[in-house]
């Protein structure tokens, strides 16, 4: 999969952008704050997932302009297509995206079209950062895989927002505990779900990061990855989301009940699960090294772009904002050793690029906004 085309105006900063890529490799170079990163968003923003840099709607409109607009054309194994993505200041729900000239209710609906695997320097922090990073991992990389999923993960965080809510007026003696039930019922049974889908996908996610992380630490070190449950001791071979693991989890929020209603929170569920390793038995989060977490950062993301090639028989695009400059000079050729066969944007801020450019490619600048192809 590659894009060949990509116009932009009035995202965020960017005027009257109009560019034919490379196949292989695109080259964004410019000062900070020119906007090559907002190029990167706006094609990140086209398969149809939210911005990574959690940009509210009505921050991605230029301040001078009331309404953005994004095509990008792009091929696959079978054909070409272009997706459509505008909005109007005076507008921001009433997004105008289409799919080949098909009008799609939401940004969503995009998903499983034009595939990428972004990689920012936050990026780099997953291994040693807060759970919620790897959570939000996790959710990402299925609902790459399985449509449905970001809905249901929407859903259950609207529930848990809606429990917590009760827990603390039944603490304050303004709601009745009776009033849980319905909550903790629709919370048991799409929480087991989201345990088996997340679950299944770390297994995959595992054999890919293992194979990886084995060649960049050179056979010296070996990483397990396992996903860690606040409410299940095993998941291996589990599916009946419906049956015993739902009943399991609606237990294990009634036996926490009165300790969730001291603090006013929900302390067990899918909202407090991580994604753990072990590099050579031990525990990743008490005892890995800057440079283990950095490696093992790495190899999360490049497992993720190959199960995603796996699952839909062809390769995403690779969106490397200003990665490569926080890497050393090995992991630099590691990376981009891993993703030569995908199309690759990478940003960076001059031309002295980090790693050696074989087999052409396309050098684009960024500056105030405009972007204009030159010569290596």
């Amino acid at each position: 999969m590659f894009i060949t085309h990509i116009r932009c105006d009035g995202f965020k900063n960017l005027k009257n952008v109009d560019i034919e890529t490379d196949k292989k490799l695109n080259m964004i170079c410019g000062r900070n704050a020119q906007g090559k990163t907002n190029l990167i968003e706006a094609i990140w923003l086209c398969s149809g997932v939210r911005s990574f840099r959690n940009t509210k709607d009505k921050r991605m409109i230029d301040i001078d302009k009331e309404l953005m607009s994004i095509d990008i054309r792009f091929e696959n194994s079978f054909r070409a297509q272009d997706i459509h993505y505008a909005m109007a200041k005076s507008s921001l729900k009433d997004k105008n995206i289409s799919l080949n000239g098909v009008k799609l209710k939401t940004a969503s609906k995009l998903f499983g079209n034009l595939n990428c695997v972004v990689f920012t320097p936050e990026d780099l922090e997953l291994s040693k950062g807060s759970p919620d990073n790897r959570r939000r991992f996790l959710d990402l990389s299925v609902s790459q895989i399985k449509n449905s999923y970001s809905p249901l993960i929407d859903k259950y965080e609207t529930i848990i927002e809606q429990r917590n809510t009760l827990l603390k007026n039944i603490a304050y003696g303004r709601s009745d505990r009776a009033e849980l039930d319905i909550w903790d019922i629709q919370l048991a049974k799409l929480g087991a779900y989201i345990s088996v889908l997340r679950y299944n996908y770390t297994k995959k996610l595992g054999i890919f990061a293992s194979r990886l992380y084995d060649e960049i630490s050179e056979g010296k070190e070996k990483l397990e990855l396992f996903y860690s449950s606040t409410i299940y001791n095993n998941l291996e071979g589990r599916t009946d989301f419906n049956g015993e693991l739902y009943e399991e989890y609606y237990r294990a929020l009634q036996e926490n009940l009165e300790d969730d209603i001291r603090i006013g929170f929900t302390q067990k569920g899918v909202h407090r699960d991580d994604l753990g390793g072990l590099i050579n038995g031990l525990f990743v989060r008490d005892f890995a090294s800057q440079g283990q977490h950095r490696s093992l950062a790495l190899v999360l993301k490049l497992a993720q772009a190959y199960i995603l090639a796996e699952e839909i028989n062809d390769t995403p695009c690779i969106l490397l904002d200003d990665v490569l400059s926080e890497l050393d000079p090995s992991r630099q050729g590691f990376v981009v050793s891993k993703i030569n066969d995908m199309q690759v944007f990478i940003t960076c801020c001059d031309r002295n690029f980090p790693f050696e450019i074989k087999n052409g490619g396309k050098l684009f600048t960024v500056e105030n906004g405009y972007v204009r192809e030159e010569k290596f």
